[in-house]
């Protein structure tokens, strides 16, 4: 009797230990390491830091954010971000997350190159996604975009538009002029050459990512030299094309602007329900946020690595509508898309005032 009692002390002991080791177990390991979690994912963080452009950019950070965002609707994760209001913000703001071991921090672009690496090698554990440029590091994975490509195909729509508007030059504002900005100004030109070698094409940089009033500025100033359809790649100093595209349509004046990072139709709506966005470059930052997010949530951080976002699956395009596009222009620009896949066309990433 004795003996059977004992048995069945042990065994109600034995349960009681699984039970609790069940709900205190953390499968993503120490600092945020790679490990599979649980099915609604109450346990998984992913951090933000925005740069200085602020979460709602309607440019890249907020891109970036929608696909954490989605990841994290999907999944059941928690997110948060922490906004820098200066560059001297990156690595507190980076360091912040790694202190509280969140099991990834993303940090959406090149600004971030010289901070991140810092921060990864203070905390070798925590996992970090970088976008838009390539920080060598086992904890660090780089995403990294053909912008040129898609930069292409936004060149041939605004030559093909402003060739059935009777013009002949369209326009380029870029955020800070440097290589990484420069492909996208290289893809537009190639673009615009592949319909008219004779076209003019207007370049302008900002110096800043975050002045929309300069901007808006440079945008008049070329409308006014003629530009019929002005793209940027100008963060939020882009802004100030929008907005001055949509004044000028507002009052009656025939000009475009082409968006950038994401979809900005919605951010050119002017009287009702007119955008005075002729299309955007979708440059998925908010896919390689989902994908690295799911990624390292299922247990296969790919620290170290670089995964290249391109035509063919699908990391630049146009945005699956586009009202303001023709069926004609859409489907000349789906004839370029093949061609480049096929790599029958080599888009250049150098724009020729630099060859």
């Amino acid at each position: 009797m004795k003996k059977n009692l004992w048995i069945l002390l042990l065994v109600a002991l034995l349960t009681m230990v699984l039970a609790l080791t069940g709900c205190n177990g953390d499968d993503n390991g120490e600092n945020g390491e790679n490990g599979e979690n649980g099915e609604n994912g109450e346990d998984f963080f992913v951090g933000l830091v925005t740069d200085t452009g602020g979460i709602d950019d309607q440019s890249f950070n907020q891109g970036t954010w929608e696909g954490i965002q989605d990841f994290a609707d999907e999944y059941g994760a928690e997110t948060n971000y922490l906004q820098s209001e200066a560059d001297a913000d990156y690595v507190p703001n980076l360091s912040s997350f790694a202190d509280d071991e969140v099991d990834l921090i993303v940090a959406p672009g090149f600004l971030f190159e010289d901070a991140i690496g810092q921060v990864a090698d203070n905390f070798p554990n925590q996992n970090f996604l970088l976008i838009d440029a390539v920080v060598e590091r086992d904890n660090i994975v780089n995403a990294i975009f053909a912008e040129e490509q898609g930069s292409f195909l936004v060149g041939v729509a605004a030559a093909l538009t402003a060739q059935e508007a009777g013009e002949d030059t369209v326009g380029y504002i870029g955020g800070v002029d440097f290589e990484l900005i420069q492909k996208f100004e290289a893809g537009f030109e190639a673009g615009v050459y592949a319909v008219d070698p004779n076209m003019t094409v207007l370049v302008e940089y900002v110096g800043d990512f975050s002045d929309p009033s300069t901007g808006r500025s440079i945008a008049s100033i070329m409308f006014d030299d003629g530009a019929y359809v002005i793209y940027h790649a100008a963060g939020g100093s882009g802004n100030g094309l929008i907005n001055e595209a949509m004044e000028r349509r507002s009052g009656g004046d025939d000009v475009w602007a082409i968006g950038v990072d994401r979809d900005q139709y919605d951010d050119g709506i002017y009287d009702g329900d007119n955008s005075a966005v002729l299309t955007s470059m979708m440059k998925r930052v908010d896919v390689a946020a989902y994908e690295v997010s799911v990624m390292t949530y299922e247990g296969n951080f790919p620290g170290g690595d670089i995964i290249e976002f391109d035509l063919e699956n699908e990391g630049v395009s146009l945005p699956e509508e586009n009202p303001n596009l023709s069926d004609d222009i859409l489907e000349q620009v789906q004839n370029y898309i093949d061609q480049i896949i096929a790599g029958e066309i080599e888009v250049p990433t150098t724009p020729e005032r630099l060859q």
